[in-house]
């Protein structure tokens, strides 16, 4: 199943093995009318060699743990809560925590406002793994996309083009709750013709202003998809990064190649991070709701080389 990242009222079931394997027939768990529930398990082992610290690291465990419950009532009311057991690996503590919790109104069928806590739109790579061609994400999401938020959205879904916009007490903080300053965030999607689709987001946010674009094609079994960011930031640092993916899949096999590039200098032309990343990942279906992920990256951080090898299994539910 190939993803684009639309509307976060879709049900997460919806975006299962994204990774460019195979389509597989999925269902939410019903529990009730109205009521349901699906989800994922992640884990993964990875083989790190970092030059920059002159060392190598062995992990297996389990990355991520979510279920979702949806209910869907009357006059177009929705609700939605994520529930997320993530691994803080070495040095942080294991937590579960409520990832979103939003209610929708379905106006008519175009228009619809949510309220409470959600992702960003923004953003080629999703935050799940279920939303990801590859194991790993590029890494420059912290600096260019929105995270999750508290606040008011609408979606406009007018077929061809689509409307969106978000107010928010941070683009960035899903823990904030200060109302003083409020975050907004615009976007723009527009589906021309059958396989392509572009996106364009500007926020803004306490003197942050953050742009991304991106676009992708679909045609045959391949997925191409470009994508530009751009940021100003408020103690003038300055960002810019791009990516570029292919993927191919047939039958239960899938592979993705992505090369991304990008770098934060300050406001005197200092370079303050910078990373180049060539990626290969293969998948395999094993069966309808679980996948096999192997990912080789080789990563450039200013001079120092990192190279990680993975394997992921991610079931889903």
């Amino acid at each position: 199943m190939k993803f684009h990242k639309k509307t976060l009222a879709t049900s997460v079931a919806a975006t299962m093995l994204a990774v460019g394997s195979v389509p597989a027939a999925f269902a939410d768990i019903e529990l009730g009318e109205g009521l349901s529930v699906t989800g994922f398990v992640d884990m993964s082992y990875q083989y790190i060699d970092d030059d920059a610290e002159e060392s190598t690291t062995k992990s297996f465990g389990i990355d991520q743990v979510e279920v979702d419950f949806l209910y869907t009532g009357a006059n177009g009311i929705s609700a939605r809560v994520d529930v997320e057991y993530a691994s803080g690996g070495e040095f942080a503590e294991d937590r579960t925590f409520i990832e979103q919790a939003y209610i929708t109104k379905q106006i008519n069928d175009q228009f619809s406002v949510k309220a409470g806590r959600f992702l960003s739109y923004s953003g080629w790579e999703t935050e799940e793994p279920t939303g990801l061609y590859q194991y790993s994400p590029t890494g420059y999401a912290p600096y260019f996309y929105g995270y999750y938020q508290q606040g008011v959205s609408a979606y406009y879904d007018g077929g061809v083009v689509d409307f969106m916009v978000s107010v928010v007490n941070s683009a960035v903080a899903p823990g904030e709750y200060d109302t003083t300053t409020l975050a907004t965030e615009f976007g723009v999607a527009i589906q021309p013709v059958e396989g392509l689709s572009a996106k364009l987001f500007y926020i803004s946010d306490d003197d942050n202003d953050l742009i991304n674009f991106w676009t992708s094609y679909e045609v045959s079994n391949f997925t191409f998809a470009f994508e530009y960011n751009q940021a100003d930031y408020a103690n003038d640092d300055e960002g810019d990064g791009f990516l570029l993916m292919a993927n191919y899949a047939v039958g239960d096999f899938g592979i993705t190649l992505r090369y991304h590039d990008y770098s934060i200098e300050d406001a005197a032309g200092n370079t303050l991070e910078e990373n180049t990343g060539i990626t290969i990942s293969p998948s395999y279906a094993l069966g309808d709701n679980l996948l096999l992920v192997a990912e080789y990256r080789i990563d450039e951080f200013g001079d120092d080389d990192r190279n990680t090898f993975a394997l992921e299994l991610l079931y889903s539910f």
